[in-house]
């Protein structure tokens, strides 16, 4: 299905924007803290400072007044009325306030902000958890995991000045998104349950819920978040995770109408930069690469901050055969966005080019990025499952994976990786459980099928193993450099006509029915 890619908004004018009005924000959004305020307060690292620097351009000395998730009570009791300060702040706020995300410069002078007020105001709870809960974002955003660790101790420091049990459910939430973050599903559920049973219309709760039981393999419990989102905070964000829970079932059609619904609504430029970018993933998924491309291109145009596009603009460069403009893309992307998963991308393109010594240094690269992240308490099994096993070692991706699985972290997608790394340590009889498992939950994956068609070839189970290559490559025929062509190759072993590929003897014809004879001489 063709969708024209959106244009990108005209930026907003800043007198026509109303006032935020931050009693709609009470809760909203969980930016906690524990930590000395005098280290949390520090400067961020340069390449924040400098953008912390440009965005106070926009805002006034007087901004760290602005107090957000929960108005600031000074030291004599009074409550504070400050209204917010025009700006970048202000913009950050009224963004978290609908759920949506904040510009990088906007989410950047929210930070300074709340680090000068808490420097000052070290007993304010509220300044505390909406602090811990930018350094989440924040950390998410620049793909920099050490700022999990100051999130973790602003959010505490929230709680120590105010219990959740009194009424700080906003750290409660700040700990599910970082836990989240971290990728580790069980305890983001602990915490956003914890929110759910006390406040079940905390709407900001829900999409911790939502990334929770999506990690953790339960589709009843993403199911009833996403239905309860939309019922409590209907717009933008509910029509994204309900496009991507579609995405998820196997419901592509379902998937780009709610997308579309949403890119169309969108009102921001870095809100309408993720919802383009979810239409080009859309687009990729079902193997339309040039229109993946557009729809990138488009959210790059809008917020050229974007930076996740430019990945995912790259990955569809390369089913284009454009590959020096996805090397490009692919470096321009970890230049601001160093994320592991790219990095793994980026080597397997360049292994599938013949650049054996570039893929080598990137896969040099991928391991001392995940060692950073593991540092830094984030859960990387599933991607250094996946690297172990098709580039390093199979059994050790076994290993880990299997831990993962005990952990309760049974999503299709570590199905899948759990079952392909048994199947790459020479066990294909075990493998095919989670391989089957991930096809059937995972929604249309070529990958899925690829391996699970693999793995059934393995077990000379032709007909099935046929049938899932074919759908592999019928759903997306190019969705990796490598494991793309291996497919079509494994496809063609499978073949009937192939000389010496395994062979499909039809089923024997049925006998001819027996006539009786008729007797001449009756």
């Amino acid at each position: 299905m063709d969708v024209m890619p959106q244009q990108p908004p005209q930026a907003p004018d800043p007198s026509s924007r109303p006032p935020l009005d931050v009693s709609d924000f009470s809760g909203a959004s969980a930016l906690s803290a524990l930590a000395d305020p005098a280290s949390l307060a520090e400067p961020p690292p340069l390449s924040l400072r400098a953008t912390l620097r440009r965005a106070a351009l926009g805002v006034v000395a007087g901004a760290v007044l602005v107090t957000g998730a929960v108005v600031a009570v000074p030291e004599d009791g009074k409550k504070a009325s400050q209204p917010p300060v025009p700006g970048s702040v202000s913009r950050a706020l009224a963004a978290t306030a609908a759920g949506s995300p904040a510009s990088l410069p906007d989410l950047t002078a929210l930070i300074g902000d709340r680090q000068q007020w808490v420097g000052t105001h070290p007993s304010d709870a509220g300044s505390w958890a909406m602090l811990g809960t930018a350094y989440v974002e924040w950390g998410r955003r620049s793909a920099d995991a050490a700022y999990y660790g100051r999130a973790e101790q602003a959010l505490k420091r929230s709680l120590d000045i105010r219990p959740g049990e009194n009424g700080n459910t906003a750290a409660w939430v700040g700990l599910a998104e970082l836990a989240g973050a971290r990728h580790d599903f069980v305890t983001a559920k602990k915490w956003g349950e914890t929110v759910r049973a006390r406040q079940p219309k905390q709407w900001a709760v829900y999409p911790a819920l939502i990334d929770a039981y999506s990690g953790l393999g339960d589709r009843k419990g993403v199911s009833t978040a996403v239905e309860r989102f939309t019922a409590l905070r209907a717009g933008v964000p509910a029509l994204m995770r309900t496009a991507r829970m579609h995405l998820g079932r196997g419901r592509p059609e379902d998937a780009l109408a709610d997308a579309q619904a949403a890119a169309d609504r969108a009102a921001t430029p870095a809100q309408k930069a993720e919802c383009l970018a979810l239409l080009g993933e859309l687009a990729w998924e079902r193997g339309e690469p040039a229109e993946a491309v557009a729809q990138y291109g488009a959210a790059l145009r809008t917020d050229r901050a974007h930076h996740p596009s430019l990945a995912g603009r790259a990955r569809a460069l390369v089913a284009l055969d454009r590959t020096d403009e996805a090397r490009r893309d692919y470096r321009a992307a970890l230049a601001h966005l160093p994320r592991p998963e790219y990095m793994l991308e980026l080597g397997e393109l360049y292994e599938s080019l013949g650049l054996d010594e570039e893929a080598g240094d990137q896969y040099a690269r991928l391991r001392e990025a995940l060692a950073r992240d593991e540092a830094q308490g984030v859960d990387e099994a599933l991607l250094r499952g996946r690297f172990e096993a098709d580039h390093g070692d199979a059994d050790a991706a076994v290993e880990l994976l299997e831990a993962e699985w005990a952990r309760s972290h049974r999503s299709a997608a570590v199905a899948d990786a759990l079952g392909w790394a048994l199947h790459r340590s020479g066990h294909p009889s075990a493998a095919l459980e989670y391989a089957a498992h991930a096809v059937d939950t995972g929604g249309r994956n070529a990958s899925y099928a690829y391996h699970l068609g693999v793995i059934q070839k393995a077990l000379r189970d032709y007909g099935p193993a046929r049938r899932n290559l074919e759908e592999a490559l019928r759903t997306n025929p190019r969705f990796s450099p490598l494991a793309g062509p291996a497919a079509q190759e494994a496809l063609d072993d499978l073949a009937p006509s192939s000389p010496g590929g395994p062979q499909h003897p039809q089923p024997a014809p049925a006998p001819a029915p027996v006539v009786p004879q008729q007797n001449p001489a009756a």
